[in-house]
């Protein structure tokens, strides 16, 4: 009895082992976050790039853009350079450390960011990546999913919902509507209220002076 309970605990022990290296390797991937990306708006993208090499360090990130407005954030320690089209459209961004700075050790993970935008009237978009080590070796992250299985080395890509206009200005034209419509029904109810009262002084008036008379 006894040892059919280790085997079994120790079976329950190898298999959540299995489960959390699987889990690891599948994390350990280039991603993109963009909570309340929309088709035709702009939006702040977060990619977050993690360190596999147990013996180098992440030194370089290149994103393929496709044709999209960028600004990049400042990262103490990296460059950033944005190659564009000849409509001003960035084409790729790359991160690049330092001097002095060793770049993303084994087991860290970088967080770089990027204003993007307008989005694609589509219901994803891919940012092809290709992450450089301090040892010269090159991954490239840019394989599509197929069938519903995860590639070894899928691209980074962000759902984005129905978003509507591409241009966000139109988003303060309806507010501006309704600030002006407030005003006009601030200054009617005004002008309503100051005739009310000229007219219960009237009345006052006239009642007033047939007392009198």
């Amino acid at each position: 009895m006894h040892n059919r309970i280790m085997r079994g605990a120790g079976a329950t022990v190898v298999a959540f082992g299995l489960t959390a290296i699987g889990a690891g390797i599948a994390s350990a991937h280039v991603t993109v976050d963009a909570p309340g990306a929309a088709q035709g708006k702009y939006t702040v993208a977060t990619f977050k790039v993690p360190t596999e090499s147990d013996t180098a360090s992440t030194t370089a990130l290149k994103l393929t853009i496709p044709n999209l407005k960028v600004r990049t954030e400042p990262m103490p320690g990296w460059t950033s350079n944005v190659e564009k089209n000849a409509k001003g459209e960035a084409t790729s961004v790359t991160w690049t450390a330092a001097p002095g700075n060793t770049g993303v050790g084994p087991g860290q993970f970088q967080r770089f960011v990027l204003s993007i935008g307008p989005l694609p009237k589509q219901d994803s978009v891919t940012f092809p990546a290709q992450q450089t080590y301090s040892d010269g070796k090159v991954v490239a992250w840019d394989q599509s999913s197929s069938g519903g299985a995860e590639p070894e080395h899928p691209a980074p890509a962000l759902t984005l919902t129905a978003g509507g206009s591409t241009d966000n200005h139109d988003q303060a034209a309806p507010a501006a509507e309704n600030d002006s419509s407030d005003k006009v029904a601030r200054w009617l109810g005004g002008a309503g209220l100051a005739l009310g009262l000229f007219a219960t002084a009237l009345g006052l008036g006239v009642v007033i002076r047939k007392r009198q008379s």
